[in-house]
């Protein structure tokens, strides 16, 4: 069973288009802008009750314009493509630092799988 965590800094870097973390037993965590629309918690990406996820394309050069905290327990974060419907709770943000390697690559075979391309 995984821990609650909780974040000690957050730090929008909108020149390198990424956030980083820092939770309270001091992982720290980058996360590009492209990586966190991907693997957006909303339900147009993640689909309603058992669907698949939706595959979300040509992203590569998308920014973040704002990120705010909703209460003491995540992030809401909108994108430069009008994106912002998804909560990123603290849970969800350490288990996207933590598996980002194997995230991103289900990521890049599922693009390549459907034909489809990071650029715009």
């Amino acid at each position: 069973m995984q821990q609650n965590r909780n974040v000690k800094n957050i730090k929008l870097n909108s020149l390198d288009k990424q956030i980083t973390v820092i939770f309270d037993n001091d992982q720290i965590y980058h996360y590009p802008a492209e990586y966190l629309r991907v693997y957006s918690p909303s339900a147009e990406v993640r689909g309603h009750n058992n669907q698949l996820s939706k595959l979300i394309y040509g992203r590569k050069y998308i920014g973040i314009m704002n990120v705010e905290l909703v209460g003491n327990y995540a992030l809401k974060i909108s994108f430069d493509d009008m994106h912002d419907s998804g909560i990123y709770s603290w849970e969800l943000l350490y288990d996207l630092g933590e598996n980002f390697d194997a995230y991103w690559d289900m990521y890049l075979k599922r693009l390549a799988k459907e034909n489809k391309s990071r650029n715009p």
